[in-house]
């Protein structure tokens, strides 16, 4: 007999289905979330344009050209991702959401869809904030403008970035994207390795595309102080906001304690 099911859950997700939004190229955000996500739970993901438009004019820091369009564009994939009733959406990019006020785009996200969102620039200052961690050390795939924009956001949220390093992806275009999920784990770990200082109370592995799961947990041995990815925090913001408690071990100090 055929039911109007609504009111009842889908056989997956029991416990949450998590929408999440990341740039076309990105093929890291997925799969480390795929790794971590604990039982009754699945991600829903969505590919959006990348709005970088000036990443590559040298001295511009603004990561928006065309605040319509990104804007459209993300009402309209944070819309198709409602339409699978999940229970919360995450807007998966560190570039594309070091915006001020920091909760703008998860409200906009919410006021279209009716859905809790979040994102990840937005992430990153509550997983330093649950740490307690107000001076970090920076590692990136990004060029220098992209590095010194992310150091500003931080720093209007009461983070101060001891040091910073990057890849230099970016100065060359979007094209240079691509690059990013192609960083393998052990040159990820020389980064933080080099950028860690002994003022710093945290290392951040910025950007979604970055993969870092294989070397948080070594880096955390080694350095005496907790590792944070932009995937990590995001995942961890997602599923705390979703209402799962879930305490993760292997991924590092955020998940397994806060």
């Amino acid at each position: 007999m055929r039911l109007d099911r609504v009111d009842h859950p889908t056989v997956y997700g029991t416990r949450a289905k998590i929408g999440v939004i990341v740039p076309p190229a990105n093929t890291a955000n997925e799969a480390e979330w795929a790794r971590m996500t604990p039982p009754g739970v699945t991600i829903h993901a969505a590919r959006m344009p990348l709005h970088l438009d000036t990443m590559s004019e040298a001295g511009k820091a603004a990561l928006h050209a065309d605040l319509a369009r990104y804007a459209g564009d993300l009402a309209r994939y944070a819309g198709d991702l409602a339409l699978a009733s999940v229970d919360l959406i995450a807007y998966g990019c560190t570039a594309g959401s070091l915006v001020n006020p920091v909760e703008s785009l998860a409200d906009f996200m919410t006021e279209r869809t009716g859905r809790p969102a979040v994102t990840t620039a937005q992430a990153l200052v509550e997983a330093m904030r649950a740490l307690g961690a107000t001076k970090i050390a920076l590692g990136t795939p990004y060029d220098a403008s992209l590095n010194a924009h992310e150091v500003r956001f931080l720093a209007d949220h009461g983070i101060a970035v001891v040091h910073e390093e990057g890849f230099g992806y970016g100065a060359g275009g979007p094209q240079e994207h691509r690059n990013i999920a192609r960083i393998r784990p052990e040159e990820v770990y020389a980064l933080a390795r080099r950028v860690d200082r002994a003022d710093a109370e945290a290392i951040l592995l910025s950007c979604t595309d970055l993969a870092t799961l294989d070397v948080i947990e070594r880096l955390e041995a080694e350095c005496g102080k907790p590792v944070v990815s932009s995937n990590t925090a995001t995942f961890w913001f997602a599923l705390r906001r979703a209402g799962i408690g879930d305490r993760l071990d292997g991924f590092g100090r955020l998940l397994r304690e806060h």
